[in-house]
């Protein structure tokens, strides 16, 4: 068939007869689609099926959600997401409130921190775009920044041999991000942080703690109440439900003995019971005595005393073991 008669086929006559102030308009002539020549696939229907689809969109239509997982959580699931405004990647987290007791004060109390999250500003933060509740599934959802390289735990495992000054590096952006969590106005705990919500941009060395759909708001006494997190990374005081932003520097410091050891802090325990019991008997993780660096170990122990002893975020970075190294100032 000649070119004219390809043409013909792809042109949808829609006859109207339009009124508009007593004039006809006449007939409308619409082109159905883009024209494609013969040497491309005329009638190849492959561009829709090469058009990956969204599993669900956010309730603006700007994000959408595929359905690759890239990781979970206790209550959360984390899904590649993009960005259609910017075009840009990034991570779909959700969260299940059937976990939170059906307890409807404790549900709206966690909605409103998150939307807090919003407002943070700080380059060893993941940046929170949009937070929402999908009411038909009883779930949370919040649209965060991607990092390429993924989390800490996979990176470090990928990447088996990493120095000392490598760590230290790692450890300054992450108090940094703690500094300026528990510093801000109202004070912000994390309560889960642990090395697969501590993100990574490889190629620039540039550390960004993530999952902040778990972190609580406090007042001026900086005590919190709820009991959430991480088993192996939880400090004693949060088992017991009366606790400050201190727990988030003993699960900095379990992070710091995961990424010297390769091994998750209390691996030697079979059960959830098992951890609590020694971390509230004061038991610390066999993985210490792995810790081949002596100035290392006892940084860490340092991290993961007791509240009373234990130091502040802006105390750490003073820390002689931190200052004699300097992290990039490249961005995520």
């Amino acid at each position: 068939r000649n070119r004219n008669a390809l043409f013909s086929d792809r042109i949808v006559i829609i006859s109207r007869r339009l009124s508009f102030l007593g004039t006809s308009l006449g007939t409308w002539f619409v082109l159905a689609r883009p024209l494609k020549m013969p040497s491309e696939g005329f009638d190849d229907p492959s561009d829709q099926e090469d058009r990956e689809p969204f599993v669900e969109v956010d309730p603006s239509g700007r994000f959408g959600r595929y359905s690759d997982l890239l990781g979970s959580g206790s209550v959360k699931k984390v899904y590649r997401g993009f960005d259609q405004e910017e075009g840009r990647d990034v991570a779909w987290n959700q969260v299940r409130l059937k976990d939170f007791r059906n307890d409807q004060a404790a549900i709206n109390r966690l909605f409103s921190e998150v939307e807090l999250l919003q407002n943070l500003n700080n380059e060893n933060i993941i940046v929170l775009y949009s937070v929402w509740r999908d009411m038909e599934h009883d779930r949370m959802n919040f649209i965060t920044e991607a990092c390429a390289s993924g989390n800490l735990r996979d990176y470090r495992k990928k990447h088996r041999r990493v120095s000392v000054k490598a760590l230290k590096k790692w450890s300054r952006q992450i108090l940094r991000g703690l500094d300026y969590l528990h510093t801000h106005e109202p004070c912000i705990i994390h309560r889960d942080l642990n090395c697969s919500n501590i993100f990574i941009n490889g190629n620039i060395g540039k550390v960004k703690i993530g999952d902040l759909g778990l972190a609580t708001v406090v007042g001026k006494n900086h005590a919190a109440h709820s009991l959430l997190g991480t088993p192996e990374y939880m400090a004693p005081e949060l088992y017991e439900e009366d606790y400050t932003e201190l727990v988030d520097i003993y699960s900095f410091g379990m992070c710091l003995l995961e990424m010297s050891t390769l091994e998750i802090p209390y691996s030697e325990c079979d059960s959830i019971a098992k951890i609590f019991k020694k971390v509230t008997s004061g038991v610390k993780p066999q993985a210490i005595d792995k810790v081949g660096d002596p100035e290392v170990k006892a940084f860490i122990e340092r991290c993961i005393g007791l509240p009373r002893a234990r130091p502040s975020a802006a105390d750490l970075l003073k820390d002689p073991f931190l200052l004699e190294v300097e992290d990039s100032d490249s961005t995520c």
